[in-house]
């Protein structure tokens, strides 16, 4: 059963890995209608829900983008930033679609800033708990460590209609702005679709690893 719940742990994130791989690949190679490219599609739909005040601007790496709620930026790779693609086009839209959260005081998005310093700290220092209850043998230790490991587990369930949330607002956008053609929404729906199939797969992943640590510790308690 251990076995197999770590195999889970190690599937399940690689699948949802390789999905997001697969189709940012095939719709970055895919230009889009109108030739918008990221910075243009983010620049089109900030202006249009009044947030002229957050700027877009370009970073490094490979889908690193993100919205940036202190300092009001929204960051989007080199490829996303300057492509006129497909997959340009869906990843500025969903991290407008967390500027629009933001704006409008959507209140996961809220709940998830406020618990975000907790949550750093308590998984941070979550395994060396367990450490430590396993060299003093303390199962009080041991569960405490669980319990910090579950903190991280809250906060992915918190983050996750944060995704879904941003992505349906990016769909409605692209399609009230006519930012898309209609032969172009299958493309944008699948990249957004798997874009969110990593929080899925991360909520998953850290539940079986939660069960995984519990069945241990018990057949060791049982022992």
């Amino acid at each position: 059963m251990d076995l197999l719940l770590f195999l889970l742990i190690l599937i399940i994130p690689a699948i949802a890995q390789i999905l997001v791989t697969t189709n940012y690949s095939k719709y970055k190679a895919i230009e889009n209608d109108k030739k918008l490219t990221g910075f243009d599609v983010a620049r089109k739909i900030l202006d249009k829900h009044d947030l002229k005040d957050i700027y877009v601007v370009e970073t490094r790496g490979n889908l690193t983008d993100h919205y940036d709620s202190k300092r009001k930026v929204i960051r989007l790779s080199s490829d996303i930033f300057h492509g006129s693609t497909i997959a340009s086009l869906a990843v500025a839209a969903h991290e407008c679609g967390h500027a629009i959260q933001d704006k409008d005081n959507y209140s996961f998005m809220r709940l998830r800033s406020l618990i975000f310093p907790i949550v750093n700290v308590a998984t941070s220092i979550s395994y060396f708990i367990i450490f430590l209850g396993v060299l003093f043998q303390s199962l009080n230790l041991v569960w405490l460590g669980i319990a910090f490991v579950s903190c991280g587990l809250i906060f992915q369930l918190v983050t996750l209609p944060v995704e879904i949330d941003a992505s349906k607002r990016a769909k409605n956008i692209i399609k009230e702005m006519n930012l898309g053609t209609e032969e172009e929404q299958d493309g944008i729906a699948n990249m957004l679709g798997a874009a969110a199939s990593t929080y899925v797969a991360g909520v998953l992943s850290s539940a079986l690893e939660i069960l995984r640590l519990i069945l241990i510790f018990n057949n060791n308690r049982d022992d």
